[in-house]
Protein backbone atom coordinates (compact mmCIF):
# COMPACT_ATOMS: atom_id res chain seq x y z
CA UNK A 1 0.00 0.00 0.00
CA UNK A 2 1.44 2.95 -1.16
CA UNK A 3 1.94 6.28 1.87
CA UNK A 4 -0.03 8.61 1.56
CA UNK A 5 1.00 12.21 0.87
CA UNK A 6 -0.45 15.32 2.73
CA UNK A 7 -2.66 16.47 -0.49
CA UNK A 8 -4.63 12.85 0.17
CA UNK A 9 -5.92 14.14 4.00
CA UNK A 10 -7.04 17.55 2.54
CA UNK A 11 -10.48 18.14 1.88
CA UNK A 12 -12.04 21.23 0.29
CA UNK A 13 -12.79 22.86 3.55
CA UNK A 14 -9.97 21.57 5.95
CA UNK A 15 -7.93 24.26 7.25
CA UNK A 16 -4.33 24.18 6.68
CA UNK A 17 -3.32 24.00 9.81
CA UNK A 18 -1.31 20.86 9.58
CA UNK A 19 2.29 21.49 10.62
CA UNK A 20 4.74 19.94 8.89
CA UNK A 21 8.31 20.03 8.16
CA UNK A 22 8.49 19.47 4.64
CA UNK A 23 5.96 21.96 3.53
CA UNK A 24 7.12 25.71 4.73
CA UNK A 25 4.99 28.00 6.47
CA UNK A 26 4.80 31.44 4.36
CA UNK A 27 2.00 33.16 6.61
CA UNK A 28 1.94 34.16 10.13
CA UNK A 29 -2.13 34.20 9.99
CA UNK A 30 -4.13 31.12 8.76
CA UNK A 31 -5.77 31.63 5.63
CA UNK A 32 -8.67 29.78 3.73
CA UNK A 33 -8.16 27.42 1.21
CA UNK A 34 -10.81 26.60 -1.16
CA UNK A 35 -10.96 24.28 -3.99
CA UNK A 36 -13.21 23.99 -6.98
CA UNK A 37 -14.42 20.58 -8.60
CA UNK A 38 -14.73 20.26 -12.05
CA UNK A 39 -18.62 18.77 -12.58
CA UNK A 40 -19.17 16.47 -15.51
CA UNK A 41 -21.71 17.81 -17.27
CA UNK A 42 -21.52 21.38 -18.58
CA UNK A 43 -22.06 24.41 -16.36
CA UNK A 44 -24.74 27.13 -16.90
CA UNK A 45 -23.48 30.88 -17.76
CA UNK A 46 -22.18 32.58 -14.59
CA UNK A 47 -24.14 35.87 -13.21
CA UNK A 48 -23.24 39.15 -13.24
CA UNK A 49 -20.10 39.63 -10.67
CA UNK A 50 -21.79 41.65 -7.70
CA UNK A 51 -19.96 43.68 -5.02
CA UNK A 52 -19.61 41.89 -1.55
CA UNK A 53 -22.33 42.58 0.27
CA UNK A 54 -20.93 45.66 3.01
CA UNK A 55 -22.80 43.58 6.03
CA UNK A 56 -22.43 40.20 7.45
CA UNK A 57 -20.92 37.74 10.07
CA UNK A 58 -18.71 35.35 10.39
CA UNK A 59 -17.19 33.74 6.96
CA UNK A 60 -19.70 36.10 4.67
CA UNK A 61 -17.87 39.61 6.86
CA UNK A 62 -16.38 41.61 4.17
CA UNK A 63 -12.47 41.66 5.50
CA UNK A 64 -10.79 45.36 5.02
CA UNK A 65 -9.62 44.17 1.46
CA UNK A 66 -13.37 44.32 0.38
CA UNK A 67 -13.89 47.63 2.53
CA UNK A 68 -10.98 49.15 0.67
CA UNK A 69 -11.67 48.25 -2.47
CA UNK A 70 -15.49 49.10 -2.21
CA UNK A 71 -14.18 52.60 -1.28
CA UNK A 72 -11.76 52.82 -4.12
CA UNK A 73 -14.60 51.94 -6.36
CA UNK A 74 -16.97 54.39 -4.83
CA UNK A 75 -13.87 57.24 -5.50
CA UNK A 76 -13.74 56.21 -8.71
CA UNK A 77 -16.85 56.55 -9.63
CA UNK A 78 -17.57 60.03 -7.78
CA UNK A 79 -14.39 61.12 -10.13
CA UNK A 80 -16.18 59.87 -13.12
CA UNK A 81 -18.86 62.06 -11.94
CA UNK A 82 -16.92 64.99 -11.23
CA UNK A 83 -15.11 64.62 -14.87
CA UNK A 84 -18.59 64.54 -16.64
CA UNK A 85 -19.73 67.44 -15.35
CA UNK A 86 -16.35 69.36 -16.25
CA UNK A 87 -16.64 68.22 -19.55
CA UNK A 88 -20.09 69.96 -19.66
CA UNK A 89 -18.95 72.96 -18.55
CA UNK A 90 -16.29 73.18 -20.64
CA UNK A 91 -19.00 72.75 -23.61
CA UNK A 92 -20.31 75.69 -22.95
CA UNK A 93 -17.79 77.99 -22.10
CA UNK A 94 -16.05 79.22 -25.00
CA UNK A 95 -12.42 78.61 -25.00
CA UNK A 96 -9.88 81.07 -25.15
CA UNK A 97 -7.74 80.85 -28.31
CA UNK A 98 -4.50 79.38 -27.89
CA UNK A 99 -1.26 81.50 -28.49
CA UNK A 100 0.83 79.01 -30.11
CA UNK A 101 -0.69 79.17 -33.33
CA UNK A 102 1.58 81.41 -35.17
CA UNK A 103 -0.01 84.38 -36.24
CA UNK A 104 0.26 88.01 -38.63
CA UNK A 105 1.62 90.62 -36.42
CA UNK A 106 -0.68 93.33 -38.43
CA UNK A 107 -4.02 91.59 -38.40
CA UNK A 108 -3.99 88.28 -36.15
CA UNK A 109 -4.78 85.95 -38.51
CA UNK A 110 -3.21 82.39 -38.37
CA UNK A 111 -0.55 82.19 -41.11
CA UNK A 112 -0.81 79.60 -43.77
CA UNK A 113 0.81 79.22 -47.00
CA UNK A 114 -2.07 77.54 -49.16
CA UNK A 115 -4.37 80.08 -50.22
CA UNK A 116 -2.78 83.17 -51.57
CA UNK A 117 -5.96 85.18 -51.55
CA UNK A 118 -6.52 84.72 -47.96
CA UNK A 119 -5.92 86.45 -45.27
CA UNK A 120 -2.55 85.28 -42.99
CA UNK A 121 -1.15 84.15 -46.82
CA UNK A 122 2.83 84.14 -46.48
CA UNK A 123 5.20 83.24 -48.83
CA UNK A 124 6.26 79.38 -48.07
CA UNK A 125 10.10 80.19 -48.51
CA UNK A 126 9.55 83.16 -46.10
CA UNK A 127 7.72 80.91 -43.44
CA UNK A 128 9.82 78.05 -43.79
CA UNK A 129 12.75 80.40 -43.21
CA UNK A 130 11.25 82.35 -39.91
CA UNK A 131 9.98 78.95 -38.91
CA UNK A 132 13.23 77.71 -38.55
CA UNK A 133 14.94 80.37 -37.02
CA UNK A 134 11.58 80.99 -34.90
CA UNK A 135 10.65 83.94 -35.95
CA UNK A 136 7.30 83.08 -36.87
CA UNK A 137 6.32 85.84 -34.82
CA UNK A 138 7.97 89.02 -36.89
CA UNK A 139 5.90 87.83 -40.06
CA UNK A 140 3.01 89.75 -41.48
CA UNK A 141 1.02 88.49 -44.17
CA UNK A 142 0.22 89.84 -48.14
CA UNK A 143 -3.04 91.39 -47.27
CA UNK A 144 -1.37 93.38 -44.66
CA UNK A 145 1.12 94.76 -47.06
CA UNK A 146 -1.37 96.09 -49.18
CA UNK A 147 -3.47 97.43 -46.58
CA UNK A 148 -0.32 99.07 -45.69
CA UNK A 149 0.19 100.97 -49.30
CA UNK A 150 -3.60 101.85 -49.65
CA UNK A 151 -5.06 99.47 -50.62
CA UNK A 152 -9.14 98.43 -49.93
CA UNK A 153 -8.86 94.65 -49.24
CA UNK A 154 -12.22 93.53 -47.34
CA UNK A 155 -11.98 90.12 -45.40
CA UNK A 156 -15.08 90.13 -43.75
CA UNK A 157 -18.31 88.79 -45.71
CA UNK A 158 -21.16 90.67 -45.60
CA UNK A 159 -19.30 94.20 -45.43
CA UNK A 160 -18.10 96.61 -47.83
CA UNK A 161 -20.16 95.51 -50.68
CA UNK A 162 -18.87 91.89 -50.63
CA UNK A 163 -21.13 88.41 -49.61
CA UNK A 164 -18.82 86.51 -48.63
CA UNK A 165 -16.66 83.34 -49.60
CA UNK A 166 -13.88 81.08 -48.96
CA UNK A 167 -11.34 84.01 -47.97
CA UNK A 168 -13.62 85.54 -46.17
CA UNK A 169 -13.99 85.68 -42.11
CA UNK A 170 -17.97 86.43 -40.82
CA UNK A 171 -18.76 88.73 -38.58
CA UNK A 172 -20.28 85.76 -36.48
CA UNK A 173 -16.66 84.40 -36.06
CA UNK A 174 -15.18 87.54 -35.25
CA UNK A 175 -17.51 87.84 -32.02
CA UNK A 176 -16.49 84.56 -31.26
CA UNK A 177 -13.51 85.27 -31.07
CA UNK A 178 -14.11 87.67 -28.29
CA UNK A 179 -16.61 85.51 -26.49
CA UNK A 180 -13.82 83.62 -23.72
CA UNK A 181 -13.55 87.34 -22.54
CA UNK A 182 -16.28 86.94 -19.96
CA UNK A 183 -14.92 84.59 -18.08
CA UNK A 184 -11.10 85.58 -18.12
CA UNK A 185 -10.13 87.97 -15.35
CA UNK A 186 -9.66 91.29 -17.54
CA UNK A 187 -9.76 94.88 -18.53
CA UNK A 188 -11.29 96.08 -21.13
CA UNK A 189 -10.29 99.16 -22.47
CA UNK A 190 -13.74 100.06 -24.91
CA UNK A 191 -12.79 103.12 -27.74
CA UNK A 192 -15.96 104.99 -28.66
CA UNK A 193 -15.97 107.11 -32.05
CA UNK A 194 -17.01 110.61 -30.93
CA UNK A 195 -18.13 111.56 -35.11
CA UNK A 196 -20.26 108.42 -34.82
CA UNK A 197 -20.79 108.11 -31.17
CA UNK A 198 -23.72 106.50 -31.42
CA UNK A 199 -23.47 104.06 -34.22
CA UNK A 200 -20.07 102.90 -32.56
CA UNK A 201 -21.05 102.50 -28.73
CA UNK A 202 -21.67 98.89 -28.52
CA UNK A 203 -24.54 99.51 -26.11
CA UNK A 204 -24.40 95.61 -25.21
CA UNK A 205 -20.40 95.26 -24.82
CA UNK A 206 -21.21 93.51 -21.39
CA UNK A 207 -22.36 90.35 -23.64
CA UNK A 208 -18.39 90.23 -24.86
CA UNK A 209 -16.73 91.94 -21.28
CA UNK A 210 -19.06 90.03 -18.69
CA UNK A 211 -18.54 91.97 -15.38
CA UNK A 212 -14.56 92.70 -16.32
CA UNK A 213 -13.67 96.50 -15.16
CA UNK A 214 -14.05 98.88 -18.44
CA UNK A 215 -12.20 102.42 -19.09
CA UNK A 216 -14.61 104.29 -21.47
CA UNK A 217 -12.13 106.07 -24.65
CA UNK A 218 -13.12 108.32 -26.88
CA UNK A 219 -11.89 108.88 -30.01
CA UNK A 220 -10.86 111.74 -32.42
CA UNK A 221 -11.62 114.27 -30.64
CA UNK A 222 -9.27 116.61 -32.48
CA UNK A 223 -11.98 116.18 -35.45
CA UNK A 224 -14.65 118.47 -33.82
CA UNK A 225 -15.26 121.77 -34.29
CA UNK A 226 -13.29 124.11 -33.92
CA UNK A 227 -13.38 126.27 -30.77
CA UNK A 228 -15.02 122.96 -29.10
CA UNK A 229 -14.75 123.18 -25.30
CA UNK A 230 -14.00 119.88 -24.45
CA UNK A 231 -15.78 120.31 -20.44
CA UNK A 232 -19.25 120.33 -22.41
CA UNK A 233 -18.55 117.28 -24.46
CA UNK A 234 -16.67 115.51 -21.70
CA UNK A 235 -20.17 116.06 -19.86
CA UNK A 236 -22.36 115.04 -23.04
CA UNK A 237 -20.37 111.84 -22.96
CA UNK A 238 -20.79 111.08 -19.31
CA UNK A 239 -24.48 111.91 -19.01
CA UNK A 240 -25.14 109.74 -22.28
CA UNK A 241 -23.32 106.71 -21.39
CA UNK A 242 -24.99 106.45 -18.03
CA UNK A 243 -28.33 106.90 -19.79
CA UNK A 244 -27.50 104.20 -21.51
CA UNK A 245 -26.74 102.20 -18.19
CA UNK A 246 -23.53 101.31 -18.83
CA UNK A 247 -20.98 101.05 -15.81
CA UNK A 248 -17.74 102.58 -16.53
CA UNK A 249 -14.93 103.50 -13.99
CA UNK A 250 -13.89 106.38 -16.11
CA UNK A 251 -14.26 108.17 -19.63
CA UNK A 252 -11.30 110.11 -21.29
CA UNK A 253 -11.32 112.25 -24.53
CA UNK A 254 -8.27 111.31 -26.72
CA UNK A 255 -6.98 111.98 -29.79
CA UNK A 256 -4.55 109.20 -31.28
CA UNK A 257 -3.50 111.94 -33.77
CA UNK A 258 -2.09 114.48 -31.58
CA UNK A 259 -1.94 112.06 -28.78
CA UNK A 260 -4.19 114.21 -26.33
CA UNK A 261 -5.63 112.42 -23.47
CA UNK A 262 -3.47 109.29 -24.37
CA UNK A 263 -1.27 109.59 -21.13
CA UNK A 264 -4.26 109.58 -19.06
CA UNK A 265 -5.62 106.29 -20.39
CA UNK A 266 -1.97 104.86 -19.94
CA UNK A 267 -2.11 105.92 -16.25
CA UNK A 268 -5.79 104.43 -15.06
CA UNK A 269 -4.24 101.03 -17.27
CA UNK A 270 -1.66 100.69 -15.09
CA UNK A 271 -3.11 102.07 -11.89
CA UNK A 272 -6.23 99.39 -12.85
CA UNK A 273 -4.13 96.43 -14.62
CA UNK A 274 -3.14 94.53 -11.54
CA UNK A 275 -1.67 91.98 -13.47
CA UNK A 276 -4.68 91.02 -15.38
CA UNK A 277 -4.97 90.89 -19.61
CA UNK A 278 -5.81 94.63 -20.81
CA UNK A 279 -8.17 94.08 -24.09
CA UNK A 280 -8.28 97.20 -26.54
CA UNK A 281 -12.18 96.46 -27.96
CA UNK A 282 -14.50 98.22 -30.08
CA UNK A 283 -16.49 98.36 -33.30
CA UNK A 284 -15.08 98.33 -36.61
CA UNK A 285 -12.79 101.06 -37.39
CA UNK A 286 -13.62 103.24 -34.92
CA UNK A 287 -9.65 103.23 -34.32
CA UNK A 288 -8.34 100.97 -31.90
CA UNK A 289 -4.86 99.83 -33.70
CA UNK A 290 -4.14 103.40 -33.89
CA UNK A 291 -4.72 103.99 -30.25
CA UNK A 292 -2.82 101.07 -29.57
CA UNK A 293 0.27 102.83 -31.72
CA UNK A 294 -0.33 106.33 -30.01
CA UNK A 295 -0.34 103.74 -26.58
CA UNK A 296 2.88 102.01 -27.03
CA UNK A 297 4.63 105.37 -28.08
CA UNK A 298 3.75 106.96 -24.92
CA UNK A 299 4.75 104.34 -22.90
CA UNK A 300 8.04 103.46 -24.83
CA UNK A 301 9.37 106.93 -22.89
CA UNK A 302 9.10 104.98 -19.48
CA UNK A 303 8.82 101.22 -20.07
CA UNK A 304 11.32 99.50 -22.50
CA UNK A 305 9.09 96.52 -22.99
CA UNK A 306 6.27 99.13 -24.88
CA UNK A 307 9.57 100.04 -26.26
CA UNK A 308 10.57 96.95 -28.16
CA UNK A 309 6.72 96.65 -28.51
CA UNK A 310 6.26 99.37 -31.12
CA UNK A 311 8.76 97.60 -33.85
CA UNK A 312 5.46 95.20 -34.41
CA UNK A 313 2.01 97.08 -34.12
CA UNK A 314 -0.85 96.02 -35.45
CA UNK A 315 -1.72 97.42 -39.09
CA UNK A 316 -4.01 100.56 -39.74
CA UNK A 317 -6.37 101.20 -42.62
CA UNK A 318 -9.53 102.70 -43.23
CA UNK A 319 -11.18 99.15 -43.83
CA UNK A 320 -13.51 97.55 -41.45
CA UNK A 321 -12.19 94.50 -39.98
CA UNK A 322 -8.76 95.38 -40.95
CA UNK A 323 -7.94 93.36 -37.62
CA UNK A 324 -8.88 89.76 -37.85
CA UNK A 325 -8.00 88.39 -34.40
CA UNK A 326 -6.96 89.47 -31.18
CA UNK A 327 -3.27 90.56 -31.79
CA UNK A 328 -0.89 89.82 -28.04
CA UNK A 329 1.50 92.51 -27.34
CA UNK A 330 4.42 92.43 -24.95
CA UNK A 331 3.68 95.97 -23.34
CA UNK A 332 3.81 95.85 -20.05
CA UNK A 333 7.08 95.32 -17.52
CA UNK A 334 5.16 94.44 -14.65
CA UNK A 335 3.28 91.62 -16.09
CA UNK A 336 0.04 91.07 -18.05
CA UNK A 337 -0.51 91.06 -22.12
CA UNK A 338 -2.18 94.51 -24.22
CA UNK A 339 -4.49 92.98 -26.71
CA UNK A 340 -6.07 94.60 -30.25
CA UNK A 341 -9.09 92.55 -30.92
CA UNK A 342 -11.12 92.29 -34.07
CA UNK A 343 -13.43 95.22 -34.34
CA UNK A 344 -17.07 94.51 -33.75
CA UNK A 345 -18.94 94.71 -37.04
CA UNK A 346 -22.53 96.46 -36.35
CA UNK A 347 -24.54 96.22 -39.57
CA UNK A 348 -26.32 99.47 -39.11
CA UNK A 349 -23.82 101.29 -40.03
CA UNK A 350 -22.98 103.43 -43.39
CA UNK A 351 -20.10 101.13 -43.67
CA UNK A 352 -22.15 97.20 -43.89
CA UNK A 353 -23.35 98.41 -47.15
CA UNK A 354 -21.02 101.13 -49.37
CA UNK A 355 -18.32 99.00 -51.35
CA UNK A 356 -14.92 99.03 -50.33
CA UNK A 357 -13.20 100.91 -52.62
CA UNK A 358 -15.97 103.84 -51.50
CA UNK A 359 -14.83 103.08 -47.61
CA UNK A 360 -12.33 105.86 -47.44
CA UNK A 361 -14.67 108.77 -48.22
CA UNK A 362 -17.10 107.64 -44.87
CA UNK A 363 -13.69 108.52 -42.96
CA UNK A 364 -13.33 112.46 -41.96
CA UNK A 365 -9.17 113.18 -42.14
CA UNK A 366 -9.62 116.33 -41.11
CA UNK A 367 -11.53 118.79 -38.40
CA UNK A 368 -15.43 118.73 -39.33
CA UNK A 369 -16.74 121.94 -40.92
CA UNK A 370 -20.78 122.16 -40.40
CA UNK A 371 -22.54 122.26 -44.06
CA UNK A 372 -25.79 124.57 -42.91
CA UNK A 373 -29.08 125.27 -44.48
CA UNK A 374 -30.54 127.69 -45.51
CA UNK A 375 -27.80 129.82 -44.79
CA UNK A 376 -25.91 128.37 -48.10
CA UNK A 377 -28.81 125.80 -50.18
CA UNK A 378 -27.24 124.30 -52.32
CA UNK A 379 -29.78 123.56 -55.28
CA UNK A 380 -29.54 120.77 -57.85
CA UNK A 381 -27.56 121.88 -60.26
CA UNK A 382 -24.90 122.95 -58.27
CA UNK A 383 -25.77 126.56 -57.29
CA UNK A 384 -26.03 128.24 -54.13
CA UNK A 385 -28.62 130.96 -53.00
CA UNK A 386 -29.74 132.43 -50.10
CA UNK A 387 -33.44 131.92 -48.14
CA UNK A 388 -35.15 132.17 -45.22
CA UNK A 389 -36.28 128.50 -43.86
CA UNK A 390 -39.26 128.84 -44.98
CA UNK A 391 -37.72 127.87 -48.40
CA UNK A 392 -37.10 124.48 -46.83
CA UNK A 393 -40.55 123.56 -46.46
CA UNK A 394 -41.34 121.14 -49.56
CA UNK A 395 -37.90 120.41 -49.99
CA UNK A 396 -35.72 117.42 -49.74
CA UNK A 397 -32.52 117.89 -49.15
CA UNK A 398 -29.71 115.04 -50.30
CA UNK A 399 -26.44 114.17 -48.22
CA UNK A 400 -24.43 112.67 -50.74
CA UNK A 401 -26.24 109.25 -52.05
CA UNK A 402 -26.79 108.14 -49.02
CA UNK A 403 -29.03 109.99 -46.83
CA UNK A 404 -31.85 111.90 -48.32
CA UNK A 405 -34.05 114.49 -45.62
CA UNK A 406 -37.61 115.85 -46.47
CA UNK A 407 -38.60 118.49 -44.95
CA UNK A 408 -42.35 118.25 -44.20
CA UNK A 409 -42.74 121.25 -41.46
CA UNK A 410 -40.21 123.58 -39.60
CA UNK A 411 -40.28 126.52 -37.63
CA UNK A 412 -39.96 130.27 -39.59
CA UNK A 413 -35.88 130.46 -38.65
CA UNK A 414 -35.15 126.60 -38.62
CA UNK A 415 -31.54 125.63 -39.61
CA UNK A 416 -29.92 122.13 -40.30
CA UNK A 417 -26.50 121.78 -40.09
CA UNK A 418 -24.87 118.60 -41.46
CA UNK A 419 -21.38 117.30 -39.90
CA UNK A 420 -19.80 114.52 -41.62
CA UNK A 421 -17.17 113.96 -44.52
CA UNK A 422 -16.57 116.87 -46.47
CA UNK A 423 -16.51 114.41 -49.57
CA UNK A 424 -20.29 114.16 -49.22
CA UNK A 425 -21.75 116.80 -50.88
CA UNK A 426 -25.62 118.90 -50.08
CA UNK A 427 -27.97 119.07 -52.84
CA UNK A 428 -31.38 120.60 -52.23
CA UNK A 429 -34.22 119.85 -54.93
CA UNK A 430 -38.49 120.08 -54.53
CA UNK A 431 -39.66 116.86 -52.49
CA UNK A 432 -41.94 116.29 -56.04
CA UNK A 433 -38.88 116.21 -57.60
CA UNK A 434 -36.75 114.16 -55.47
CA UNK A 435 -37.20 110.37 -56.69
CA UNK A 436 -36.23 111.62 -60.19
CA UNK A 437 -33.09 113.62 -59.13
CA UNK A 438 -31.96 110.66 -57.13
CA UNK A 439 -32.52 108.26 -59.94
CA UNK A 440 -30.52 110.15 -62.95
CA UNK A 441 -27.34 111.15 -60.63
CA UNK A 442 -26.92 108.65 -58.49
CA UNK A 443 -23.54 107.60 -58.63
CA UNK A 444 -22.15 110.76 -60.59
CA UNK A 445 -23.35 113.80 -58.52
CA UNK A 446 -24.53 112.36 -55.68
CA UNK A 447 -21.47 110.04 -54.22
CA UNK A 448 -21.31 107.60 -52.74
CA UNK A 449 -21.84 105.29 -54.64
CA UNK A 450 -19.20 106.46 -57.23
CA UNK A 451 -19.57 105.11 -60.72
CA UNK A 452 -22.80 103.93 -62.86
CA UNK A 453 -21.88 100.49 -62.53
CA UNK A 454 -21.49 100.68 -59.08
CA UNK A 455 -24.87 102.30 -58.90
CA UNK A 456 -26.34 99.57 -60.55
CA UNK A 457 -26.18 97.67 -57.74
CA UNK A 458 -27.14 100.19 -55.28
CA UNK A 459 -29.73 99.24 -52.97
CA UNK A 460 -31.28 102.71 -52.64
CA UNK A 461 -32.25 104.58 -49.70
CA UNK A 462 -35.35 101.61 -49.09
CA UNK A 463 -35.51 103.06 -45.03
CA UNK A 464 -37.60 105.43 -44.08
CA UNK A 465 -38.00 107.77 -40.11
CA UNK A 466 -40.64 110.05 -39.53
CA UNK A 467 -39.11 112.27 -36.62
CA UNK A 468 -41.43 114.78 -35.31
CA UNK A 469 -39.48 117.20 -32.62
CA UNK A 470 -41.25 119.05 -29.81
CA UNK A 471 -39.64 122.70 -29.21
CA UNK A 472 -39.15 123.49 -25.87
CA UNK A 473 -36.34 126.11 -26.06
CA UNK A 474 -35.56 127.80 -28.95
CA UNK A 475 -32.74 129.08 -26.99
CA UNK A 476 -30.73 125.55 -27.71
CA UNK A 477 -30.47 123.06 -31.05
CA UNK A 478 -33.93 121.03 -30.87
CA UNK A 479 -31.69 117.47 -31.09
CA UNK A 480 -29.90 115.67 -33.27
CA UNK A 481 -30.51 113.70 -35.96
CA UNK A 482 -27.55 111.13 -36.36
CA UNK A 483 -26.91 108.70 -39.35
CA UNK A 484 -24.88 105.35 -37.82
CA UNK A 485 -21.64 105.17 -39.57
CA UNK A 486 -21.70 109.08 -41.14
CA UNK A 487 -22.07 111.29 -38.98
CA UNK A 488 -25.12 113.89 -37.59
CA UNK A 489 -27.82 116.72 -38.40
CA UNK A 490 -28.00 119.26 -35.73
CA UNK A 491 -31.54 120.91 -35.87
CA UNK A 492 -31.60 124.47 -34.59
CA UNK A 493 -35.39 125.72 -34.20
CA UNK A 494 -33.89 129.25 -34.45
CA UNK A 495 -30.63 130.65 -36.17
CA UNK A 496 -28.18 131.56 -33.44
CA UNK A 497 -27.38 134.45 -35.34
CA UNK A 498 -31.16 135.54 -34.52
CA UNK A 499 -31.71 134.53 -30.86
CA UNK A 500 -30.23 137.74 -29.99
CA UNK A 501 -31.84 140.22 -32.40
CA UNK A 502 -35.42 139.01 -32.39
CA UNK A 503 -36.25 138.95 -27.84
CA UNK A 504 -39.70 137.43 -29.22
CA UNK A 505 -38.34 134.45 -30.91
CA UNK A 506 -39.80 132.12 -27.87
CA UNK A 507 -43.35 132.32 -28.93
CA UNK A 508 -42.63 130.93 -32.07
CA UNK A 509 -42.26 127.32 -30.12
CA UNK A 510 -44.13 124.29 -31.62
CA UNK A 511 -42.94 121.12 -33.80
CA UNK A 512 -40.23 120.24 -36.50
CA UNK A 513 -41.24 117.13 -38.83
CA UNK A 514 -38.99 115.16 -40.96
CA UNK A 515 -38.50 112.79 -42.72
CA UNK A 516 -35.35 110.87 -43.23
CA UNK A 517 -34.52 108.36 -45.42
CA UNK A 518 -31.49 105.70 -45.48
CA UNK A 519 -30.25 102.43 -46.98
CA UNK A 520 -31.23 99.14 -44.78
CA UNK A 521 -30.14 98.72 -42.33
CA UNK A 522 -28.87 101.59 -41.55
CA UNK A 523 -29.80 103.32 -37.99
CA UNK A 524 -30.96 106.49 -37.56
CA UNK A 525 -31.21 108.12 -34.22
CA UNK A 526 -32.21 111.21 -32.56
CA UNK A 527 -30.48 112.28 -29.21
CA UNK A 528 -29.64 115.39 -27.45
CA UNK A 529 -27.57 118.11 -29.24
CA UNK A 530 -23.80 117.58 -28.68
CA UNK A 531 -21.87 121.02 -27.62
CA UNK A 532 -19.65 121.09 -31.09
CA UNK A 533 -17.95 124.34 -31.78
CA UNK A 534 -17.79 127.72 -30.29
CA UNK A 535 -21.75 128.08 -29.84
CA UNK A 536 -22.26 124.57 -27.84
CA UNK A 537 -20.66 126.58 -24.73
CA UNK A 538 -23.00 129.27 -24.79
CA UNK A 539 -26.08 126.73 -25.12
CA UNK A 540 -25.12 124.04 -23.03
CA UNK A 541 -26.38 123.44 -19.77
CA UNK A 542 -24.89 121.01 -17.01
CA UNK A 543 -27.70 119.01 -15.22
CA UNK A 544 -27.67 119.90 -11.10
CA UNK A 545 -26.43 116.41 -9.80
CA UNK A 546 -27.83 115.11 -6.45
CA UNK A 547 -24.74 114.21 -4.02
CA UNK A 548 -25.29 110.15 -4.83
CA UNK A 549 -25.33 110.40 -8.50
CA UNK A 550 -22.22 112.68 -8.11
CA UNK A 551 -20.51 110.07 -6.37
CA UNK A 552 -21.46 107.37 -8.57
CA UNK A 553 -21.14 108.88 -11.69
CA UNK A 554 -17.96 108.61 -13.82
CA UNK A 555 -15.48 111.03 -13.80
CA UNK A 556 -14.41 111.98 -17.60
CA UNK A 557 -10.46 113.24 -18.02
CA UNK A 558 -8.45 115.11 -21.15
Amino acid sequence: MAPKTLSSFLSPFTLNTIPTTKVPNHHTNPSLILCRFSPSHPKPPLPEPRLPEPEGTGAAAPTPGDRFLESRRSFDAAKIILKEKKKKRLKEKPLKLSTAVACCYGCGAPLQTSEPDAPGYSDPETYALKKKHHQLKTVICGRCKLLSHGHMITAVGGNGGYSGGKQFIMAEQLREKLSHLRYERALIVKLVDIVDFNGSFLARVRDLAGANPIILVITKIDLLPKGTDFNCIGDWVVEATVKKKLNVMSVHLTSSKSLVGVAGVASEIQKEKKGRDVYVMGSANVGKSAFISALLKLMAEKDPVAASAQKYKPIQSAVPGTTLGPIQINAFLGGGKLYDTPGVHLHHRQAAVVHSEDLPSLAPQSRLRGQSLPNSQVSGNGTTRKGNSNDLIGYSIFWGGLVRVDVLKVLPETRLTFYGPKSLQIHMVPTDEADEFYQKHVGVLLTPPTGKERADEWRGLDSQRQVQIKVEDVQRPACDVAISGLGWISIEPICRLLRSSDSNSEKTAGELHLAVHVPKPVEIFVRSPIPAGKSGAEWYQYRELTEKEEEERPKWHY
